[in-house]
């Protein structure tokens, strides 16, 4: 008999460090989240840096834009003012924005914002 509980009490020691509850793979999974997450941040802090950058390059042009708008619209209000005295050229320049789809008259165009 003592045979036979030496192999039993062998068999349970051999079987008992099947339970270690390891914990490698959930922190290899935690680390790479982090680092993806970390990469993902730093990626959309720099394509905001470069579309900021991107929109101070435009503002010159869109400045530029905004002071021709205004002579065009000075030069429209001005050849409607020759056309309403009677001026054959005026009138003639007026009937082509019209067909063009310009407004043109007292309802002159307002910068869209």
């Amino acid at each position: 008999m003592e045979i036979e509980t030496n192999e039993v009490q062998e068999r349970e020691i051999v079987a008992a460090p099947a339970e270690r509850g390891s914990n490698l793979p959930l922190v290899i999974l935690l680390i790479a989240l982090v680092v993806w997450f970390g990469f993902q941040t730093l990626q959309l802090a720099n394509e905001r840096t470069n579309l900021d950058e991107a929109k101070g390059h435009q503002e010159a042009a869109m400045q530029e834009a905004e002071k021709l708008r205004a002579q065009f619209e000075s030069m429209i209000s001005k050849t409607s003012e020759l056309a309403n005295k009677g001026h054959a050229g005026a009138k003639l320049v007026m009937d082509e924005l019209q067909k063009r789809g310009m407004p043109v008259g007292s309802e002159t165009m307002s910068p869209k914002q």
